[in-house]
Order: C-alpha cells, then structure tokens, then sequence
C-alpha cells in the first residue's frame, strides 16, 4: 500500500491549500480538510484537533440544504463510496473528507455582509466607505446594514486577498456570470441568515466559491462554516459592541492584542487560546445541526 494518498496511481495532482489538501482523480476531487487553522491568509504552526471534522461535516449539511438555490460539487462523504483505492485511509480521511465533482474555479471570493464589523468596521470608521461604496452617516459597528453587501475579492493563491467592486469583477469575467455570482451569493447569504437566526445565531457576513463546469455555475469548496463566516449569538447580540462569536475570533483577538503584523509566520498560539477557539467550533455544530457528536 502507498504510504499516503498523494501517492495513488489514481491522484493525477495533490493541492495543499490553507486549510484543505485536495487530491486531483480525474473528474472527481477529494477534498480533506485539516486540522490547520489560518487567520489574515497566514496558516498557524499549530492544530486545532478535530476543527477539520467540524468544517466539513458543517460544509455537508449545507450543501444539501442549499441545492434547491444553486447545484454544487458534494457527490459524497462517504468513504465507502469513493473510489476502492482511497478505502485503506478510512481512518484517516473519515469525517472530514469529500468526493466532489471537479470544476475549473472561478478567482473570486463572493463575500456578502449582513452587518458591519472586522475590516469593513475598519474601513468605514476611516472613509466612511465598505469597499469604497459610501455608506449612510452613523453607522454603529455590528449594526445591521439595510439590505446585504455584495462585496467580493480576488482570490490569492499566496499572500492576501485585494478587495474589489463588483464593477471590477464584472469586468475581469462576463457580466453575466458576474451578475449570477452576486444574485446566488445575495439569495444564499438571505436563506442561511434567515435559517440561522431561527437557531439564535446571526449570519454577520460569508463568502462562497464558485466554479464551472461547461456553461453550468456550482457552488463549491465549503459553506457556513465558522472559517468562511462570522457568526454571533443571537442572545448577545447588540449593536455598537464587538460580538460574541461562534468562529475563530479568540485567534484574531489575540494576535492584534500580540500586535503581529499579519504577515508570515504566525505566531504560536497558547493552549487557552486553542482550546476556547475548538469549543466555539463544537458549539457552532451543535446549534447549527442540532447534533452533539462533537460536544
């Protein structure tokens, strides 16, 4: 038996991104997400034990919930209907791993804001702007905007992500497409929130990858999770503060109070912090899903 998976007759390339290694079959992607945490584009030397399971399983349970509104890439999470090569890595690869289908990805984050916080806090506090669009006067930080931000970025492959208008996007890839991505991602972000909420949790902001297959446009890579949203109780909730968070907020607010530049390496993280950042993952999980596995 191969030594690791990368070494399959059958994985034609390996992909090791921040948080997901992603192993190239043919039509179909195994996507297995790790232990790794990132904060600022900058992976973290240390492991968030079981994080990866969490993200994926979370990823899962949203990929079913939201193909009536766009088809996306999950085919399965099932090992033992992957392909009979990848079934002696059960163990390794059970629980946080996908089957997907393979699309060529398009190079936006499609970010959609419900409420002002994190950097468009930080940008609206210095211009009076979020993504150079102007906003009303008086905005408080984590204040509800009127109607949902479309607000998406290009995607690096190393360094950090540029902030873009949907004009720019829309110039950089047909309009219409550019027109689909913003509807899909504004009709996504609506159910999610309005789901959520239900649940006590706010959808303060996310962003979603897309791809193609053909002319088709799916929704891809992960969804809802604590990595690619901000979610705040709903019972804390209030308006002027910084919330209470269900992500990895405790690995923000640490680094800035450690003053490091947000430029690799990152800095080693306590245990505290590591231990309170996995219990916001668990309790994400629970409250989404309504299951306790990981509590």
């Amino acid at each position: 038996m191969s030594q690791n998976i990368a070494e399959l007759p059958i994985v034609k390339r390996t992909y090791n991104g921040k948080v997901r290694d992603i192993y190239d079959l043919g039509d179909t992607l195994l996507i297995v997400t790790s232990d790794r945490v990132s904060a600022f584009d900058v992976v973290f030397p240390n492991l968030i034990t079981g994080k990866g399971k969490i993200l994926n399983q979370i990823s899962v349970y949203f990929f079913e919930k939201t193909k009536h509104i766009i088809q996306n890439h999950f085919i399965t999470d099932k090992v033992e209907e992957y392909p009979s090569e990848l079934h002696p890595f059960k163990a390794e690869i059970e629980g946080r791993s996908m089957l997907v289908k393979k699309t060529r990805v398009l190079p936006f984050e499609c970010i959609v804001r419900g409420y002002i916080s994190g950097s468009a806090w930080q940008e609206y506090k210095r211009f009076g702007t979020v993504h150079n669009m102007i906003m009303p006067d008086g905005l408080k930080e984590s204040q509800r905007f009127p109607k949902a931000l479309f607000t998406p970025s290009t995607k690096a492959v190393d360094g950090h992500d540029e902030n873009i208008s949907y004009h720019e996007m829309a110039s950089r890839i047909d309009e219409l497409i550019a027109e689909r991505l913003k509807n899909v991602s504004l009709a996504l972000f609506k159910y999610a929130h309005d789901f959520l909420k239900g649940k006590h949790i706010l959808l303060a902001d996310t962003k979603f990858e897309f791809g193609t297959i053909g002319s088709e446009i799916y929704l891809i890579d992960e969804v809802f999770t604590p990595d690619s949203s901000r979610l705040w109780d709903a019972h804390e909730y209030v308006a002027g503060i910084a919330q209470t968070s269900l992500d990895k907020q405790f690995i923000r607010d640490y680094v800035q109070q450690i003053g490091w530049d947000k430029e690799p390496p990152a800095p080693e993280l306590p245990l505290e912090v590591i231990k309170a950042t996995l219990s916001k993952y668990k309790e994400a999980y629970h409250r989404i899903t309504g299951e306790n596995k990981f509590l």
